[in-house]
């Protein structure tokens, strides 16, 4: 298939082109956590607990799948750019075998860990207990989720958008079938509570991957995975980790951000855990959505970039900020008219959506400035700049938010850490500004 389309065409209708597909796909994939968040939550307010608390473990695995995916993305994106197939071929094949091995291992690590992490923050039996259960489930499927990462990479990186978003569009649907069958039971299947929910997202992931592998085999893309490609080579192995190693600690510093924050509240109440816990769920549908747009043009920029296009390469820049701001309008919207109904999908709890009302209120004016972070970070992967892409989150989840939050905290309580959020956002945009310009190499922005 001739890929030049994407040097060729308009960049705005492009971008949509590319990144529609992905925002509906990203967003599908994060209703796999929401949706089994609402049915545990009906379970009692311990197993919503435990969710929050589990969520940063989960979410580290799920990054390191999605970091290398991205390494896959841009490295096969930059390659074809270049002419270069059957390189690309290699990258692809390579690639989905450390998945698989990633996968193995983040099974093995995250079952030895789980225990201390959760006592480091609770020692509620119950809420221990919820949290184990569910996580040493979910976990046994890390190898599924990490391949079906891989290939939703490979298949994004040769404009293949509405097959990968039907992958995930099916594993979310299988999960929110699922769900209420599993953990309340429905006919002759027993209820099986915060085990079913586990049970429900590890299947959603099985099925996303069977669907790959059911349309590659009947229908191949130009980018061939063979057995034969599958040993590493240390020169496309480093070109994929320079971008997946980066990538994955981009997300990851999500975790160590809620663990962070979780620390910092705990003191003055678990409500609150329960409260940030709420927040990322909720907001996990917005920057989810924002990631979708990335993704869809993150190929664009490597293509683009690898051709020598650098004037392209700023246009689609400009135009993927446009629409990642206005979702962002969007989202903050949402959080100043509705908070307390948004809150009410996860807790029945009056004290508790009220503490949620104005945490949603607070964070969400940061929303908007965060494009610039979030539209410039993933630039730099699609260019193949891992690094400078790793400077951008580690301002914006490390370095100025969990020191903010600290300090605010002591003086203001707990919504100090709510003001940390868009207080730490806007000094990051004018930081990644910065960053994308010197880094770039194609100019003003």
């Amino acid at each position: 298939m001739d890929q030049t389309y994407m040097k060729e065409k308009p960049v705005f209708p492009l971008l949509l082109s590319m990144g529609i597909p992905m925002i509906l796909s990203m967003i599908a994939g994060a209703l796999y956590n929401i949706v089994d968040s609402i049915f545990v939550a009906r379970i009692s307010e311990d197993a919503m607990t435990a969710l929050s608390l589990v969520f940063p473990v989960q979410n580290l695995a799920h990054a390191a799948g999605v970091g290398f995916g991205v390494g896959i993305n841009a490295r096969i994106a930059r390659l074809l750019g270049e002419g270069k197939a059957r390189e690309a071929d290699k990258a692809a094949s390579q690639g989905l075998f450390l998945s698989f091995i990633h996968g193995i291992v983040l099974t093995a690590a995250g079952l030895a860990v789980i225990p201390y992490f959760l006592r480091m923050f609770t020692s509620d039996a119950a809420t221990i207990d919820y949290g184990l259960t569910y996580f040493y489930i979910v976990f046994l499927f890390s190898a599924v989720d990490t391949m079906g990462m891989a290939y939703e990479k490979i298949y994004q990186a040769v404009g293949k958008m509405v097959l990968s978003m039907s992958s995930v569009l099916l594993g979310c649907v299988v999960n929110i079938i699922l769900d209420p069958i599993l953990i309340f039971g429905l006919g002759p299947v027993p209820a099986f509570g915060i085990r079913g929910a586990a049970w429900a997202t590890g299947l959603g992931q099985t099925a996303s991957l069977i669907f790959y592998l059911i349309i590659y085999y009947r229908n191949p893309l130009n980018v061939k995975i063979s057995v034969k490609d599958m040993k590493p080579e240390g020169r496309l192995c480093r070109g994929m980790y320079s971008v997946g190693i980066a990538a994955a600690l981009n997300m990851s510093l999500t975790s160590l951000l809620l663990s962070a924050l979780n620390a910092i509240l705990a003191p003055f109440s678990q409500v609150y855990i329960l409260v940030l816990g709420v927040y990322y769920k909720l907001q996990a549908l917005l920057y989810q959505a924002a990631s979708g747009l990335v993704q869809g043009m993150r190929p664009l920029i490597g293509y683009n970039y690898g051709a020598g296009e650098f004037g392209r390469v700023r246009k689609i820049y400009r135009c993927a900020l446009l629409v990642i701001a206005v979702i962002m309008a969007a989202g903050m919207f949402l959080c100043q008219t509705v908070p307390e109904f948004l809150m009410g999908l996860f807790t029945e709890n009056a004290s508790t959506i009220e503490i949620g009302r104005t945490a949603l209120r607070i964070i969400s004016w940061g929303f908007i400035v965060s494009s610039v972070s979030v539209v410039s970070s993933g630039a730099l992967e699609g260019l193949g700049k891992g690094p400078d892409s790793l400077w951008i989150s580690l301002l914006r989840y490390v370095i100025v938010i969990i020191p903010l939050a600290y300090i605010l905290s002591r003086i203001m309580g707990p919504a100090g850490v709510w003001h940390a959020f868009w207080a730490s956002e806007a000094v990051t945009a004018v930081l990644a500004l910065i960053i994308y310009r010197r880094g770039s190499g194609t100019g003003r922005v």
